[in-house]
């Protein structure tokens, strides 16, 4: 049952938070650059995606309002099956408080199904939700998203007036489900790794370059080949569902201790534990009809 753990490869899945003007798109492309050669951007930023164009060869698809989930697990389905080694989400936020987000569904489900209930609307957001955040976990690609940060502003030491980033514009504990969270700095366009399961960041990272993404790629590189599941042919997944039954023309047999039974010529106790089977499923029906043929023939016979 239990084995010695070994890591692994996988494919990644990493979150750029931070303010407007901190440089998250940017920043995921350079970061792209070093974890895979074929990469794909979903821009939801109206075109601002494509501002980059000249930094690198990557491909882009426009998702526009209304950010519902569907579109977004739509195109990151077709971006894994065009075959893409790293997909760039810019940004994760719209799907949660966009025109058409899960925010505004909410706010529309509790007036039109719950009469101003809230709190019963999210019965029906959380599934929506959830489903969206499993397609990026176990899509097969790396999986870059950006998401804006609430602002706030503190006074430095030197009086001055600063625009700080605090928890990302999503679902609460969203962050937690990342490989690597990565918050920028809007003045330095630095990064910190908030949280980090590679253990290749102390913290302070500086500014990401394709030489991060290239360091996060050889990580990944070190852990061993994951097996695939074994596919087993249909023809012989029949064979096993069905061994212990099998069909003679109109003659239905079972494997027993015994070998194998004609259903017809068994009495009434192994017909009933036929049926009290589920490796006899196939048999069921057979075992059933002669059942009953018994009993009314008993029945007759009083």
């Amino acid at each position: 049952m239990f084995k010695k753990a070994e890591r692994k490869r996988s494919y990644v899945k990493i979150a750029l938070c931070g303010v407007s003007g901190s440089g998250k798109t940017y920043s995921a492309l350079l970061m792209a650059q070093g974890l895979g050669e074929k990469i794909a951007m979903i821009d939801t930023e109206n075109g601002s995606g494509e501002l980059y164009s000249d930094l690198y060869d990557y491909d882009v698809a426009q998702i526009v309002p209304p950010f519902t989930t569907t579109n977004y697990i739509n195109a990151i389905k077709e971006a894994e099956k065009a075959g893409y080694d790293v997909l760039i989400i810019d940004s994760l936020s719209h799907v949660w408080n966009g025109a058409g987000g899960l925010l505004e569904q909410q706010e529309q489900i509790a007036r039109t199904k719950y009469k101003g209930n809230s709190w019963a609307a999210w019965k029906d957001i959380t599934p929506m939700h959830d489903k969206l955040v499993q397609t990026i976990l176990q899509s097969k690609m790396h999986v870059i998203v950006t998401m804006r940060s609430k602002q706030d502003y503190i006074q430095t030491e030197d009086k001055k007036i600063k625009k700080v980033g605090m928890a990302p514009v999503q679902r609460e504990g969203l962050e937690y489900e990342f490989t690597i969270m990565f918050d920028i700095d809007r003045e330095k366009h630095e990064a910190t790794a908030s949280k980090d399961r590679t253990r290749l960041f102390d913290n302070s990272v500086g500014v990401i370059t394709p030489e991060i993404g290239a360091k996060i790629r050889q990580w990944i590189e070190k852990g061993a080949v994951a097996q695939e599941p074994v596919k087993v042919p249909e023809e012989e997944a029949a064979v096993k569902t069905t061994e212990f039954v099998k069909f003679d023309g109109t003659k239905c047999y079972v494997r027993g201790n015994a070998g194998w039974q004609n259903v017809e010529e068994m009495g009434i106790e192994g017909l009933k534990f036929i049926l009290s089977k589920p490796q006899y499923e196939n048999a069921h029906s057979c075992a059933k009809a002669c059942l009953d043929a018994i009993e009314a023939a008993e029945e007759a016979m009083e």
